[in-house]
């Protein structure tokens, strides 16, 4: 069996906004805000994922509400994306099997590392 040479990045963004509130809400959960650097924490784990061994198209699964912070989000950092919306919250499994399917959609043996949005990681 062949397997991917590039890993496909799946990142999780679905967070509802609560852990952080009142900094944080449902309307703009703490991945879609920068902490640390000018980079929101998505952006932030984006491009932790670029670069030698990672496909270049990452795969983002994020909650519908938040198709236009996704959209935004990799845009700013000039980066395209296949993003999964989600319709309802289902938790991490749901998400991770939606991006796994869409990873074997580009590559039938794609060798897939998921990566939570929300984390903020300084030594990369």
């Amino acid at each position: 069996m062949h397997i991917s040479s590039n890993i496909i990045p799946v990142i999780l963004s679905g967070g509802a906004g609560t852990r952080l509130w009142p900094l944080s809400r449902e309307s703009k959960p703490k991945q879609f805000m920068a902490f640390t650097s000018e980079a929101t924490l998505l952006e932030a784990t984006v491009q932790r994922c670029q670069g030698v061994g990672f496909d270049n198209r990452p795969i983002v699964v994020g909650a519908a509400a938040h198709r236009f912070l996704l959209a935004e989000a990799t845009r700013n950092i000039g980066i395209e994306a296949d993003i999964i919306l989600e319709p309802l919250r289902r938790d991490s499994c749901a998400a991770i099997v939606a991006g796994a399917l869409q990873a074997c959609i580009r590559d039938q043996n794609a060798l897939i590392m998921v990566m939570a949005a929300d984390h903020h990681i300084p030594d990369q």
